[in-house]
């Protein structure tokens, strides 16, 4: 009997928390034949959101290209990060097993009041996190026996407190539409300057990169089935999502996940190490 082969799902929020978590994300490969070097990379595009992550099993190593890579996080760690503005890479020295959420930035700002600007491209430990005490997060996660034991932690945990601070955010408005809503309220009569350190107070980075982001990440997963199935004209998904021509999409996909958009479709499909590009939808 062949072993099983390497897991890794994406996991919707209930909707009372949709405006606060976008997604949760599992990925296993304990039980499964030894991964070659390369394969035990885990490739990450650039990002506006925050992320929490559980290691359940195993080790997540910085700089996974690096011949020497540090310790990011070992079994029983829990991580936050920030968003990211780069394309990044951890790798794993053996078998692992790790869950993470991706949180909206403006909802940790209002969760934590946390300046989202300071976790621009930086992670730490979780508990450093400050406004929310995070143990009993962490304690019932890794007590959790499966992935639907730990949406559940995830969800009684995080549910009242989104409650308390969501104020008039909308669980099925679209995420910049809405945050373009609030700046415009909180700035009216300001200055420029000042709605600016507001975005940046909320989100970490100006709206310009959020919706260069936006755009990038809906043109490829508007495209995502014809790009598995190798029948994608580029040229095609470029005016489609607004871009000036071929050449400007490829730019911007190159800045957000390193890659050409005809070299994503590539590894996406064969290379495990974009395992997440398989899966985001």
């Amino acid at each position: 009997m062949s072993p099983p082969l390497p897991v890794a799902r994406l996991l919707a929020p209930r909707l009372s928390l949709a405006s606060c978590v976008r997604a949760c994300i599992s990925r296993s490969t304990v039980g499964c034949a030894p991964l070659a070097e390369h394969e035990r990379f885990n490739r990450y595009p650039a990002s506006p959101l925050c992320s929490i992550a559980w290691v359940l099993h195993g080790d997540v190593l910085t700089d996974g290209e690096d011949p020497s890579p540090g310790a990011l996080a070992m079994k029983g760690d829990a991580i936050f990060g920030g968003p990211q503005t780069r394309p990044r890479v951890t790798s794993n020295s053996g078998q692992v097993q790790f869950f993470f959420i991706l949180l909206y930035p403006d909802a940790m700002h209002r969760l934590c009041g946390l300046d989202v600007s300071t976790c621009v491209d930086r992670f730490c430990p979780l508990a450093e996190v400050p406004g929310i005490d995070w143990a009993p997060l962490t304690a019932a996660v890794l007590a959790a026996s499966d992935d639907a034991g730990r949406m559940a932690a995830i969800e009684t945990f995080l549910e009242p407190r989104w409650t308390a601070v969501r104020g008039e955010a909308s669980s099925v408005m679209d995420w910049l539409r809405r945050l373009g809503v609030q700046v415009a309220a909180a700035g009216w009569g300001r200055s420029a300057r000042y709605i600016e350190r507001r975005i940046r107070t909320w989100v970490g980075l100006p709206m310009r990169t959020l919706r260069r982001m936006d755009r990038a990440e809906q043109s490829f997963l508007a495209a995502r089935a014809d790009m598995l199935d190798g029948k994608i004209t580029w040229a095609e998904v470029a005016a489609d999502g607004g871009y000036a021509d071929q050449s400007h999409l490829s730019r911007e996909a190159r800045e957000m996940t390193g890659l050409s958009p005809t070299e994503l479709a590539r590894k996406g499909k064969d290379d495990e190490s974009y395992w997440i590009y398989r899966i985001w939808s």
